[in-house]
């Protein structure tokens, strides 16, 4: 299956757009940004990235975000700093959706997303394959989505 691409170069994974706006070889590996734009309700499931700090910059809309247990909120100008291997995740509250900035350092991680929107993965349907690709990445699952009741 083909990934769907944008003119401007975004891929879509479950309803959410990804533009990488700086691709880890223009800083040599030392990182990597990727624009997003995530619908009202969206978010993925709890999560561990055991080799990149991740630091969201919201451009639009607001996001509940869940950090090792502590819950809180962010909108338009404000972020979000986690660092690897803290378990966190968000989801995207409010009337708009969300469009905010990824950094990650170091870069590379964005081609998760990539492998995600080429095969087309369901959450949580498709979770052992997501989980196995997730391991390239350095990531592991820990629970469900903000809001979800079944486990992942």
């Amino acid at each position: 299956m083909r990934r769907r691409v944008a003119d401007d170069g975004s891929i879509e994974w479950l309803g959410v757009r990804y533009r990488t706006i700086l691709e880890p070889a223009a800083s040599e590996g030392r990182m990597s940004v990727v624009d997003s734009v995530s619908p009202v309700g969206s978010g993925p499931p709890r999560h561990i990235h055991h080799r990149e700090d991740e630091t969201f910059i919201l451009l639009s809309g607001e996001c509940e975000f869940w950090l090792e247990g502590e819950t809180f909120f962010r909108g338009p100008g404000q972020t979000v700093f986690v660092s690897r291997g803290t378990e966190h995740t968000f989801r995207v509250i409010g009337d708009i959706p969300s469009r905010h900035l990824i950094v990650l350092t170091p870069g590379g991680f964005e081609g998760f997303f990539s492998e995600m929107a080429e095969g087309r993965f369901d959450v949580p349907g498709d979770m052992p394959a997501i989980s196995e690709i997730a391991g390239r990445y350095e990531l592991s699952f820990t629970g469900p989505p903000l809001g979800a009741n079944e486990s992942i």
